[in-house]
């Protein structure tokens, strides 16, 4: 059976496994205070062109926005995302769950719009009573989208114009961000992202890892006593030579992005394939993950020989799957 249901349904590539194997014998420090991690760490912040980038490395993608949403806001904050945005929808209120309240604006193809931030937040200002209502106090996108769109170089950059004038920082999901930077649609690089976001992360889970985020604070904003936070969210790892040695190994010969490519040569296959056979399309992703509005009885039929994801309903006839590659996606009938 053909599976296409996400893009971390395999392990990790093959380079990981085998430097996990070359090193496990090793007696290394533990909570990230190792060689690897060391290693990974200045890697990451010169791919960034940032030499003072403070990185820290996590398990998961749920578990890191949720740690740096809950670290960087005041008591009295929530945070803004599109209505589609990842932390609003698909993390069964993870946010919430530490206090934080997301706070959402229209999702158009999953990106939001920078003057629609703008007003959101000075309507929140504008409004006699907003002493009694949860501040806007930092901005969640992601990049890919949930929906697989790319934000453009300027869409970013005016919605980090905002941010800045309203005194809030920029947080960008990258739980993908591999693949967004591989799309042949990409207009901006991770040196880019590292200047207009104050926060980000990228993603290892998705890209070729076993698990692990690397979060990049990008103006030596780290919250105080990070680590600390990090371990009263249960969330440090001993073995932090885990995280370590993945990044390290992704962040050697530009394997990161390499791997990535292979998610959008697939994609693009898919497409092709889907478009020939006269299929329609939820909207028009650049990368690897592709939506595709399905004949319910159709759907059905498909699901005897080929693995996707539900992804919403279309009409009472219709619906929207997800086939979404991975750096680990074969060619054609391999």
């Amino acid at each position: 059976m053909l599976n296409f249901e996400s893009d971390y349904i395999e392990g990790a590539h093959p380079a990981i496994l085998d430097a996990l194997v070359k090193s496990n014998m090793e007696a290394l420090s533990g909570y990230g205070k190792d060689e690897y991690t060391s290693r990974a760490k200045e890697k990451i912040a010169a791919a960034c062109d940032l030499p003072d980038a403070q990185v820290f490395l996590l398990t998961g993608g749920t578990q890191t926005n949720q740690i740096v949403i809950d670290t960087m806001l005041h008591q009295y904050e929530g945070v803004v995302s599109a209505q589609t945005g990842h932390v609003s929808v698909h993390e069964a209120g993870a946010i919430e769950y530490t206090g934080r309240k997301v706070l959402t604006i229209p999702a158009h193809e999953g990106k939001m719009r920078s003057e629609e931030l703008d007003q959101f937040i000075k309507d929140f200002y504008a409004d006699g009573n907003h002493e009694h209502m949860v501040f806007p106090g930092l901005c969640y996108i992601s990049h890919p989208t949930e929906y697989g769109t790319l934000y453009t170089k300027s869409e970013l950059t005016q919605i980090s114009e905002v941010c800045h004038k309203h005194e809030i920082p920029l947080f960008m999901d990258g739980a993908r961000l591999g693949y967004g930077l591989a799309s042949s649609k990409a207009d901006f690089t991770l040196q880019d992202i590292a200047r207009l976001c104050d926060v980000f992360y990228i993603g290892g889970t998705k890209v070729g890892a076993l698990c692990g985020e690397a979060v990049v604070f990008t103006k030596k904003n780290m919250p105080a006593h990070f680590e600390h936070l990090v371990k009263k969210h249960g969330a440090l790892l001993a073995k932090g030579r885990l995280l370590g040695l993945q990044f390290d190994t992704l962040f050697t010969k530009d394997l990161y992005l390499k791997i990535s490519r292979n998610a959008i040569d697939r994609a693009e296959e898919l497409k092709s394939a889907f478009a020939e056979k006269g299929y329609k399309f939820f909207l028009d992703s650049p990368t690897n993950q592709q939506f595709v509005i399905l004949e319910n009885t159709k759907m059905s039929q498909l699901q005897n020989c080929v693995k996707f994801s539900f992804w919403e309903k279309y009409d009472d006839t219709h619906t929207v799957v997800r086939f979404a590659t991975s750096w680990a996606t074969h060619k054609g009938k391999d």
